[in-house]
């Protein structure tokens, strides 16, 4: 069965009543018929619910629709995308271990490497994301992990996933990528020798701005270990978020169709315009990484960035000038979405960390909604006229 067709009509845990749509289990626990059968829960002799903290019906069918998109064996799923992306870095990354990440990656993914993994004793190196063939000199003895972003955020770096995981595998490193950008239906990390796979399922997988979630997805062996952890310390998914994003699912691959035709047009429309010094789409050929991008991605996603010529004065006239377009950190939405990178998502960097992974001044990038795509054209147009 495809993937697609898998995804939607997974269920699990059906009732006598037979529903045609999971129903929610909004419960903090589970009961047993008897003393033995709650022993060989407790004791994972049974796959049986205990607790929603350790698993839940709402959120294993989540789990299960994912792992059927992404082709992958088990997974995990968190409260949001960055807990996924602790969970990974915690289950895996020890005092003394050495993290090696590309540098152009989510801001608060950039805290969590730079501030809080040395509290626990874990030191990172950053590599370029354009140039795969410089990253072996900067594996150390005690490098244990490879984290990417691909296409990064906000940048759309795209990257070599074959080259990356075959430096990984001669290296004996686990590849953590995040495929937030690309979605499953564009790409499918674990096809090109991916490890573990994060996704922040607020973004595309839900798709309409309404909940937070994240998963950790890989083998059963190392999403055990990611269970685990999470099962101690609780960034678990509730039920009820669980449930929109499972539903949410069975939509995703019109949805993205629609929000990739709707970026590449955006992008072709808007390359060569007076007001702006270029605009990058992975699927757009002016593209660094074009050909990268062609290979190993069915579409180029729903992002489009551009940079403003007039710098970060240009930016704010350019979100203040827009009618129709949402202001807003989210992105993945059905309602396009402009925001300035250097002002909100990465303000807390410096100016040359900025600089070293891309975001200038000037850099604006667009989650392009499901709105007609002229539209959508149109305000960002008109907006670009008033800088």
């Amino acid at each position: 069965m495809h993937p697609i067709s898998k995804a939607i009509r997974t269920q699990v845990d059906r009732t006598n009543e037979m529903e045609h749509s999971q129903p929610m289990f909004l419960t903090s626990s589970f009961c047993f018929d008897n003393a033995e059968e709650m022993r060989a829960a407790f004791a994972d002799e049974s796959d049986d619910n205990i607790y929603s903290r350790f698993s839940n019906p709402n959120v294993q069918e989540f789990v299960d629709r994912m792992c059927a998109l992404e082709g992958t064996e088990a997974g995990f799923a968190t409260a949001s995308g960055m807990s996924a992306v602790f969970a990974s870095f915690m289950t895996f990354l020890k005092q003394g271990d050495h993290l090696l990440s590309c540098r152009s990656i989510f801001g608060s993914t950039h805290t969590v490497i730079t501030k809080y993994l040395p509290k626990y004793g874990i030191s990172h190196s950053y590599v370029d994301a354009g140039d795969v063939g410089s990253w072996e000199a900067a594996i150390q003895p005690n490098t244990r992990m490879i984290y990417i972003e691909t296409p990064t955020n906000p940048a759309l770096e795209v990257i070599d996933l074959e080259a990356v995981a075959a430096l990984a595998k001669k290296h004996q490193l686990l590849l953590c990528v995040d495929n937030c950008f690309a979605t499953p239906i564009a790409q499918r990390p674990i096809e090109f020798g991916a490890d573990l796979i994060i996704h922040s399922a607020t973004k595309w997988i839900d798709g309409q701005g309404r909940v937070l979630g994240g998963v950790v997805l890989g083998n059963k062996k190392l999403v055990h270990e990611v269970y685990l952890f999470c099962r101690s310390t609780g960034p678990s998914l509730s039920p009820f978020n669980a449930w929109l994003l499972s539903k949410s699912l069975e939509t995703l691959e019109v949805r993205m169709d629609r929000h990739a035709s709707n970026a590449l047009y955006l992008a072709e429309k808007l390359e060569g315009h007076q007001q702006l010094n270029w605009v990058k789409y992975p699927h757009l050929p002016s593209h660094p990484h074009y050909a990268i991008a062609r290979m190993q991605m069915t579409n180029g996603g729903g992002i489009v960035c551009f940079e403003l010529k007039g710098g970060i004065d240009s930016g704010r006239k350019f979100l203040d000038a827009l009618t129709m377009l949402s202001l807003t950190a989210n992105l993945g939405d059905t309602r396009s979405i402009a925001s300035h990178p250097a002002s909100t998502t990465h303000a807390k960097l410096t100016d040359a960390e900025r600089m070293a992974v891309g975001i200038s001044a000037g850099l604006i990038r667009i989650s392009v909604g499901l709105e007609n795509r002229d539209d959508i054209l149109a305000d960002i147009l008109q907006a670009l006229d008033k800088c």
